[in-house]
């Protein structure tokens, strides 16, 4: 029997370059950074509208 064939099917052969499966977890990381900037943005330019026109940037009158 070869190499081959005692692997389990499924498995990589060895010197196999991991495909998807091998970048996922590095995927999933930044989309959590991209997603946690996304809202820390979204909050922090909503606050600043709301201050806006809430006239906290206005010069005392």
């Amino acid at each position: 029997m070869s190499e081959a064939d005692e692997q389990p099917e499924g498995a990589d052969p060895a010197g196999a370059e991991p495909g998807a499966a091998g970048r996922r977890p590095g995927l999933v990381i930044v989309a959590v950074i991209v997603a946690a900037l996304f809202v820390c943005c979204c909050s922090a330019a909503v606050g600043l509208v709301i201050a806006w026109f809430a006239g906290l940037f206005h010069p005392p009158a």
